[in-house]
């Protein structure tokens, strides 16, 4: 009997995820990919405890995967350097049964495309469409024949063309007031430990541990949707030069990069949850179904719950049963995975608006509860994320 063949749409994070974990569970996989070529520069990615444990369900080490992984301590701190709060590994290990990791985002990919059958992936190839999606998917690239489809599993992004296809009437996308820089330096020399989250008065600079004494920075400003300065790497010095250190040590690497090695993007979220998960045979996961602000750390991780929890509800796909057990399937998945995506969403919308309030008044109340706060009554404010990943009986 032959397989079950999905097709996913987009080679990020939570489309490599489900596409390892369909693989595993027999089905027959083609990636598209419109990029020519897998990323070798970018971000990294932390990956707290819900997404290491959604891992581990389809047998993917991912500290191992991406070949190195750093075990995240995670603090807060004011421009002047005063620490505002502060978890240490051991803290969470112990509450969690694992400390949050940050790995490098291209090695990680790089890892999972490494699990699939060369044949699976096809780079350099834009979807076009998807016809017969309620009954048999056809899905048309720009590259090579259409391909017939049992499921079609889209990945393709915050800006997902399939989910404005098929939701005509959704809003579409929420700009969150704010714009991020990324970058990823060598700085072995600074010996920093712990990842740092750093809040000013609408602005903001993170700066995360990867491997081999790289280190994985963010930063991120109140500002117009759509503005740019002609120098990232000046604008960056421009408002962040004066925090506490080792942030002026940092920006000195980061000003040493080519410009096209500092990312900028604007924020946007989903403007409300989408009425659904699935439209027939097309499912929809990660940043194309519940795109969410940053502030959480839980974008990919919320896709590589989706991916796991889609892949343990879809049958095997070598199974020979008489009935077709997919559309039953994709109803499951958006049941188990709609209210608690758009939850994170929501939440980390609220949190954005505490890192971006810029009023003096409003900023030193923020500062004081957050400091007064104890540090295990903060990671118990995690609990729901860290410990809420489960497949469903």
């Amino acid at each position: 009997m032959p397989k079950r063949h999905v097709v996913v749409v987009g080679a990020g994070i939570g489309g490599l995820t489900a596409a390892v974990a369909l693989h595993r569970r027999g089905w027959r996989v083609t990636v598209c990919e419109r990029a020519p070529e897998p990323p070798t520069t970018g971000a990294g990615i932390g990956l707290a405890p819900n997404a290491l444990r959604a891992l581990d369900a389809i047998g993917v080490d991912a500290a191992r995967a991406a070949g190195s992984a750093v075990p995240v301590t995670m603090g807060l701190r004011r421009s002047d350097g005063r620490w505002l709060t502060r978890a240490e590994t051991a803290d969470m290990a112990a509450r969690y049964g694992m400390p949050p990791i940050a790995v490098p985002r291209p090695a990680f990919t790089a890892a999972l495309a490494a699990d699939l059958p060369p044949e699976a992936l096809l780079y350099g190839t834009e979807v076009t469409g998807v016809d017969d999606a309620m009954s048999r998917p056809t899905v048309r690239t720009t590259v090579g024949p259409d391909l017939p489809a049992d499921l079609v599993v889209a990945a393709d992004g915050i800006r997902s063309p399939l989910r404005r296809v098929c939701f005509p009437d959704h809003p579409g996308l929420h700009y969150i007031g704010e714009t991020a820089w990324r970058a990823i330096v060598d700085a072995p020399d600074l010996r920093i430990p712990a990842m740092s989250e750093t809040w000013g008065r609408g602005e903001r600079f993170g700066v995360t541990p990867l491997c081999d004494g790289r280190l994985y920075l963010y930063a991120t400003a109140v500002v117009p949707a759509g503005t740019r300065s002609a120098d990232s790497r000046a604008e960056l010095r421009h408002r962040f030069g004066s925090w506490h250190d080792p942030i002026p040590a940092l920006l000195d690497r980061v000003h040493r990069l080519d410009r096209a090695d500092v990312l900028q993007n604007d924020l946007y979220d989903l403007a409300a949850p989408l009425p659904r998960l699935h439209h027939g045979r097309i499912v929809w996961l990660g940043d194309a179904a519940h795109a969410m602000a940053p502030n959480l750390g839980q974008g990919g991780c919320q896709a590589i719950e989706d991916a796991v929890v889609l892949a343990h509800l879809l049958p095997h796909g070598d199974s020979a049963d008489s009935t077709d057990s997919v559309p039953a399937a994709l109803v499951a998945y958006t049941a188990a995975r709609r209210d608690r995506t758009d939850a994170v969403r929501v939440r980390a919308r609220r949190i954005g608006r505490l890192g971006a309030l810029r009023n003096p008044l409003a900023v030193a109340a923020r500062d004081f509860t957050v400091r007064a706060t104890p540090t295990h009554l903060a990671l118990r404010g995690m609990d729901d994320l860290f410990n809420g990943f489960r497949l469903p009986g």
